[in-house]
């Protein structure tokens, strides 16, 4: 049981690794059999495996009377369903690239408040809205504009700074 055991542990401190090497171990085997067991043979999917027959494997060995042989194999099926629910896990997780960034063209028309006062000469600060989370943004107008102000952008002037307009209502 004792070496069962040892593998669950060596397969917490391999998952530990891995978030330390990310990567490494692909670069090794990077298109080994034309790309065969690409994701397969990282890390985290090693140790997935390893700590699930480590940790079966002492499981079916101390709870029932069979021996080390099925325990062996009862760890070993554990483990490869571990590995790969974390080989599709992590690649679901790789390809979640659904939204884009945000570019400074997206910012012209959107409606901010004035969070420092703008002077005729120089710059304020806007709050802007940008993908659904308010950022900070310097500002100048050709007026001056008050703290607490609603402006509309007109332009971007670099990507910390935009030109704005006072909305009239």
């Amino acid at each position: 049981m004792g070496l069962f055991l040892g593998l669950g542990m060596a397969g917490i401190v391999l998952l530990a690794a891995a978030l330390v090497l990310d990567g490494v171990l692909e670069g090794f085997f990077d298109g080994a059999l034309g790309g065969l067991f690409d994701g397969w043979l990282s890390l985290p999917v090693i140790a997935g495996f390893v700590s699930m027959l480590g940790f079966t494997g002492a499981i079916v060995l101390g709870s029932t009377g069979l021996g080390a042989g099925p325990a062996t194999a009862a760890g070993a099926l554990t483990g490869i369903g571990a590995g790969w629910l974390t080989w599709r896990l992590s690649g679901s997780l790789m390809r979640d690239r659904n939204a884009a960034a945000p570019r400074g063209s997206d910012l012209i028309g959107i409606a901010g408040s004035v969070v420092t006062a703008i002077p005729a000469d120089g710059y304020g600060e806007v709050l802007l809205p940008v993908a659904g989370q308010p950022v900070k943004f310097a500002a100048k107008s050709d007026a001056p504009v008050q703290r607490g102000a609603e402006v509309w952008v007109e332009e971007t002037l670099s990507p910390t700074s935009v030109s704005v307009r006072p909305v009239e209502r």
